[in-house]
């Protein structure tokens, strides 16, 4: 069984420095890149920030076990370990599985924070309105997305009619 473990310096502050550790297999996330992969400002704690965070590795680790366990059996101790394209100077599979973490987590914070008062007109509240104006929904088919391109399957969209 693995464990989490936040580690963050100013927990009131998006300039924190937190990284919760990993399973050992997918990488660890820091908490910053996060906030500025997916606009998230310190209007959202840090400690709710982690949360969320903790909580969308928790359910990514899980929709991605048995591509674990097939790369674990191949002799791959590290997700950066599977042979993939680079970009940016990143894995492939890397990029796909921090996008896949950073949406479920920002679908949760938007659903938490859907009965904010859009109404008032201080610089936070823009703010809050540009952070809510991604829909959550949004936000997990991009995780899926992103999922589904990790194990290397079809994306599909259904929609009833």
């Amino acid at each position: 069984m693995s464990s989490f473990i936040a580690n963050a310096s100013n927990q009131n502050t998006g300039n924190s420095q937190a990284t919760i550790a990993n399973n050992g297999f997918f990488p660890d996330i820091n908490i910053a890149a996060m906030r500025d992969r997916m606009r998230i400002d310190s209007t959202i704690t840090t400690p709710r920030l982690v949360d969320a965070a903790t909580q969308a590795i928790i359910h990514v680790n899980q929709q991605l076990s048995t591509f674990k366990a097939s790369k674990v059996e191949l002799g791959f101790s590290k997700l950066s370990d599977v042979p993939s394209e680079t970009i940016a100077d990143e894995s492939v599979l890397t990029s796909h599985y921090l996008r896949a973490v950073y949406s479920i987590a920002k679908a949760d914070l938007i659903e938490r924070y859907k009965d904010y008062d859009t109404t008032a007109s201080s610089l936070d509240d823009k703010k809050m309105i540009e952070f809510l104006s991604t829909g959550p929904d949004e936000c997990r088919r991009n995780a899926q997305w992103a999922i589904s391109d990790l194990v290397g399957r079809n994306r599909s969209t259904v929609e009833l009619i």
